[in-house]
């Protein structure tokens, strides 16, 4: 059995939510959730956040029945369907000038059989908390994050980087996308989040790991809280799954 909730907040500084989100209603065989932060001048953000989520989650729940359920097909599915919604997010920016150079952040959580299927592109995130421990399964795509890899800098010093927000690699931007697809256990009692970095900028792992394990129904709304307690600079979505 699987629990989710979920929910988005402008902040303190933005005018437009340009965060979108999806989480399953119904309780099938297969549970889908995405999240996506969209960025671009006037409302491109926002256009791209909700295309890249409507466009995914059509491309999965459509060819789902079509697939052998098997790990390496469902891991394929999620890829395609990234690739698909950066070819309709990247096809649409060239419709208007208002649109051009819009992009989005893009986390798919296909969840089958005890397994995540994981789908990533860009700076938000997807955490597991498992038993004692939170672990941070995706690596942002973001320049400061190649700046900690390649050893330049410390990642106590990547937290207050100037360059924090510029993204290496996003949906939409480009042609082609080459997102991150793994798989993942979900046992019993595992925890995943599921936010934008308008959460991770403005709240510890520790915070995120503490209040998503007391409550996950009140989770959501306790993490935004926080984040605008602590400036609410961005939009903040936050999507908490449990496998009670």
């Amino acid at each position: 059995m699987i629990k989710a909730y979920a929910k988005s907040d402008v902040g303190k500084v933005r005018e437009m939510n340009q965060d979108d989100y999806y989480i399953s209603e119904s309780l099938d065989e297969v549970q889908l959730y995405l999240l996506a932060d969209g960025m671009g001048g006037y409302n491109g953000g926002e256009i791209a956040s909700k295309l890249a989520i409507q466009t995914a989650k059509s491309y999965i729940e459509n060819n789902f029945g079509e697939i052998n359920k098997d790990k390496d097909s469902i891991i394929q599915l999620v890829g395609s369907a990234m690739e698909y919604a950066n070819m309709v997010v990247f096809e649409k920016s060239k419709e208007s000038k208002e649109l051009e150079g819009m992009g989005t952040t893009l986390e798919i959580c296909l969840i089958y059989n005890n397994k995540a299927f994981i789908g990533h592109v860009g700076d938000s995130r997807i955490y597991r908390i498992r038993k004692d421990f939170i672990r941070k399964l995706t690596q942002d795509h973001s320049y400061v994050q190649k700046l900690v890899k390649d050893g330049t800098i410390t990642q106590e010093e990547a937290v207050h980087h100037p360059q924090k927000n510029m993204l290496m690699k996003a949906l939409g931007c480009n042609a082609f996308v080459e997102p991150d697809v793994m798989v993942r256990g979900f046992l019993k009692e595992d925890i995943y989040v599921m936010c934008s970095d308008g959460l991770t900028n403005l709240v510890p792992q520790e915070e995120i790991y503490q209040i998503a394990r007391k409550d996950i129904e009140q989770a959501p709304k306790e993490l935004i809280e926080l984040a605008n307690e602590n400036g609410g600079y961005d939009n903040i979505t936050v999507v908490v799954i449990k496998n009670i």
